[in-house]
């Protein structure tokens, strides 16, 4: 007869003032005023968790690029954080972005994000190099690393970036990028964690040996996600969305289920012996600051009981 006792969960035992559990946060440029505010916001709320690092997207473009930048500059300045700039290969030459990389250097950045990038047209064009620009995202590491001795950090993709024709051609990219220099990879967001252990195990028999940190995606707005990942080559699985079923026009029941989603699959994770997240926060912080809470994290001066 069963006692009704399981299996202590690692989750429950997080220990805060150890900082087992280290978690970055991708931010991207705002366009106008009022998403400068949110993104604000957003930063001041979830600095006091001391993420290991924030990272800030990148787009290919003059304007574009320059508010990464900007932003950047803003949060070297103003916070205590450390920034990790994205930078990809998109509609620039290898001069160009070699610039791009100066300028970082020169503000004080020690950490880029090195991607190929997407079409100029959006993900649904194929890829083509820009004539005399780096070639992929392998090349981009290496010429990042030609120029300054700055961390490396790079993506990873447990269900195939949409223009491989399989896992194992990510993996062959993955290791060149590892070769040119890389020394982090996060992965694209999933809902389904087998997806990411089992890319793991694949990654690991291959011999590659740097973090692989699950990227996390706390659902802001189902619809807007399912049409996200649809672009990105990320499964949506049925429960998800049934989860979510009739909540368009209940926002207040949206969070609530959303933030238990988050929580089941970064508790799950923590159970199977991931300690490292990177969270896509949608520049916005509240179910990213409360899954944090959930996993140990306290502001400076505050611990986990």
């Amino acid at each position: 007869m069963s006692t009704g006792q399981a299996t202590p969960r690692a989750s429950r035992f997080l220990d805060a003032g150890k900082r087992r559990i280290c978690v970055s946060f991708e931010f991207f440029p705002p366009k106008t005023e009022e998403m400068e505010k949110t993104l604000w916001d957003s930063i001041t709320r979830l600095a006091p968790l001391r993420p290991d690092f924030v990272s800030v997207t990148y787009g290919a473009g003059g304007t574009t690029r320059e508010r990464t930048h900007t932003t950047v500059k803003r949060i070297l300045a103003e916070t205590e954080l450390t920034p990790a700039a994205h930078l990809t290969c998109v509609a620039a030459t290898c001069a160009e972005i070699d610039a791009v990389i100066g300028s970082y250097c020169a503000a004080g950045v020690r950490h880029i994000v090195a991607l190929r990038g997407d079409p100029v047209g959006g993900l649904g064009e194929s890829y083509a190099p820009h004539p005399g620009g780096y070639k992929n995202g392998a090349d981009l590491v290496a010429g990042i690393k030609r120029q300054s001795d700055v961390e490396v950090s790079v993506s990873a993709y447990p269900e195939k970036h949409p223009d491989s024709p399989d896992v194992d051609a990510d993996i062959d990219m993955l290791q060149a990028k590892v070769d040119a220099g890389a020394t982090r990879a996060m992965t694209q967001f999933f809902f389904d964690n087998d997806h990411y252990f089992r890319y793991l195990d694949r990654v690991r028999a291959r011999g590659i040996t740097i973090p692989i940190v699950p990227g996390i995606l706390p659902v802001q707005n189902f619809k807007q996600t399912k049409s996200f990942a649809a672009r990105c080559g990320a499964s949506v699985p049925d429960w998800l969305a049934e989860r979510f079923d009739g909540l368009d026009e209940d926002v207040a029941t949206r969070k609530l289920i959303a933030a238990a989603v988050a929580a089941e699959q970064v508790l799950d994770l923590v159970d199977r012996g991931v300690t490292d997240f990177h969270f896509y926060t949608m520049n916005r912080a509240d179910l990213v600051y409360a899954v944090c809470h959930l996993l140990g994290l306290r502001p400076e001066g505050k611990v986990a009981a």
